[in-house]
């Protein structure tokens, strides 16, 4: 049995995101570490294009299946094959069809063998008809989110905006990043990509540019979205002024403030909860060369290890749901429930809170989240100016352009190009 190394990586980590919740950002580095440029590049298109389309794949394969229930490895199997049949065209039929019949092979799914040829076989002979109950399961089919997930964001946006925001989030987009070390090849990308017109020293490469993996990977440049350098651009420090990053991993924003601020702030700290991300977080620093920063370990929503107000600055870039960053982590939209928001929404809440004790009079407290939805943002905010009248809202330093009626920030993919960001910003007053 033959399957090709690019095949088996993106079954094994569509198969993990099922099954375990994990993450393409976190599974897709690791295996494609060991595989050759042409199947790293194979195993990446396969794995985000199968998890942008999987509810159409699945509506395919359910429709030729008749609502026979599968086992998901076979079903992950089908679904890699569609893909390929679908959306590849250097991909011959015939090479996707028996590939995926090997890996249900490989999956000790034997017995399915002749039905996974026979749904792919008909699928390449004669595409179904895919019929849909209302407009709602028909962007919620075609855009492949959840019907839940596009009924809320139906009522928050309106049916039409809510459909191009879902739209946007299956465009492979471009890439930004920010030069850390200039040399003739990032001389090279930097004349092949344009400048960001919202935020300094951003730069945005071409989808697909294959120097842009390279280049991180080698620590010449760091991946940050434009939205992501917004934010962290958005916070000034004063001279001998200190600073707290509360929940920084990986670590882009930390590094860009304290690139900025290397010759002015006296202290710039940069923490988060889990060993894991502080590690990370530690490394994201050093790769950036940003100066001195201070990495510490600890539950920001429980407390911050601090004494109260001797900061000046204080960034809550706070865990969220993500739903900003679903173009580049298609999964996000799979893993979310709807009692997710709230959730958050406690847990953002008391991390606000804690940080900001820690700033003098007239600190800047800095909110944000990746996540479009108002639960996560501008309730979060207003309940905050509402148990904290010593705390007013401030004017935000990001393109006016971005400044929406309550004085907050917000970016989407469809209609800025860039992540899905929220931002607030307050100052104390006594």
């Amino acid at each position: 049995m033959n399957i090709s190394p690019a095949r088996t990586s993106a079954f094994d980590i569509l198969l993990k995101i099922a099954g375990e919740r994990a993450y393409s950002s976190v599974l897709l580095p690791a295996y494609e570490e060991g595989l050759s440029r042409a199947d790293a590049a194979l195993c990446h298109e396969i794995t985000l294009g199968v998890l942008r389309r999987q509810i159409y794949l699945d509506r395919v394969i359910d429709t030729i299946a008749k609502g026979k229930k599968l086992d998901i490895a076979v079903r992950i199997a089908l679904r890699i094959g569609l893909y390929q049949i679908i959306a590849l065209d250097r991909v011959p039929t015939h090479s996707a069809v028996n590939e995926s019949v090997n890996l249900t092979v490989r999956a000790k799914k034997t017995s399915a063998k002749g039905f996974v040829n026979a749904v792919l076989r008909t699928f390449s002979r004669e595409r179904p008809q895919i019929e849909f109950v209302d407009r709602v399961d028909r962007i919620s089919v075609n855009t492949s989110h959840p019907r839940w997930l596009i009924e809320k964001w139906v009522r928050d946006l309106g049916i039409d905006e809510a459909e191009r925001f879902a739209e946007a989030n299956n465009i492979l987009p471009e890439t930004a990043f920010r030069i850390l070390q200039m040399d003739a090849e990032v001389e090279g990308l930097v004349r092949d990509s344009r400048a960001s017109s919202r935020t300094l020293g951003c730069w945005i490469a071409a989808a697909g540019d294959a120097r842009v993996r390279t280049l991180a990977t080698r620590g010449s440049i760091y991946l940050q979205d434009e939205a992501s350098q917004i934010v962290a651009n958005s916070v000034e420090l004063g001279q001998g002024s200190r600073f707290l990053d509360v929940c920084a991993a990986p670590g882009g924003k930390t590094g860009l403030v304290a690139r900025n601020y290397s010759g002015a702030a006296r202290l710039i700290v940069a923490g988060d909860i889990h060993e894991k991300r502080v590690g990370f977080l530690q490394r994201t620093c050093e790769i950036q060369q940003p100066g001195t920063v201070s990495v510490v370990r600890y539950d920001a929503v429980t407390a911050l290890p601090f004494a109260e107000r001797v900061l000046a600055s204080v960034l809550v870039d706070a865990p969220c749901s993500g739903t900003g960053t679903i173009r580049h982590n298609p999964e996000i939209r799979y893993h979310l429930t709807e009692d997710h928001f709230l959730e958050l929404q406690a847990k953002q809440l008391s991390i606000l809170e804690n940080a900001s004790k820690l700033l003098v009079d007239g600190g800047e407290l800095i909110y944000s989240t990746c996540s479009v939805e108002p639960e996560e943002n501008e309730v979060v905010a207003e309940r905050f100016l509402s148990r904290n009248p010593h705390f007013a809202q401030i004017s935000l330093r990001v393109p006016s352009d971005l400044i929406e009626a309550k004085g907050y920030a917000r970016t989407w993919p469809h209609r800025n190009g860039m992540d899905g960001f929220f931002i607030a910003g307050f100052r104390r007053l006594n």
